[in-house]
This record gives structure tokens, sequence and C-alpha cells, in this order.
């Protein structure tokens, strides 16, 4: 699990947005590790939740992932 959360943080870092659905974060964790499900990459980003690496982003119908270092950055439509 090591790992994912490691590509989670990895892809968090190196993206221009600031915030991103669990979907993009599959999708990054499935580029280094195929065979990894949904559940698996869920646990890891709760685990990153847990000590404060990564954030809940809510808007209101839809949360999203932030790294905290990273909370306060704004989205623009140019930067998607």
């Amino acid at each position: 699990m090591d790992e994912m959360k490691q590509a989670i943080v990895d892809y968090l870092t190196k993206a221009k947005k600031s915030k991103h659905y669990f979907n993009d974060l599959v999708n990054a964790v499935k580029k280094q590790y195929p065979d990894v499900g949904m559940r698996e990459v869920k646990k890891a980003c709760n685990a990153l939740v847990s000590d404060n690496v990564v954030a809940y982003f809510m808007t209101g119908s839809t949360t999203m992932y932030t790294l905290t270092s990273r909370q306060g950055e704004t989205t623009t439509k140019d930067d998607e």
C-alpha cells in the first residue's frame, strides 16, 4: 500500500490542478499498478487523509482530494 500512497502523492504533486476527483487518482495509480482495484486505492486515499498528507475538498455535491499543502490554491478554467 505504501507504493500506492506514494503514487497518489506524486500525482497530486505534479498535477497542474490542485483538486482531483477520486477517479483521477484511480487512473493515476492504475498507470503504475494496472491490477489494483478501486477499493485498494480508496484505502490508500483514506490512509493519506488520516496521515494529514491529503485532505478532502467538498463542493456540496462532490468530494475531491487535494494535498494539504495545496488546500488554499484555486483552479482557474485555464488550468483545467
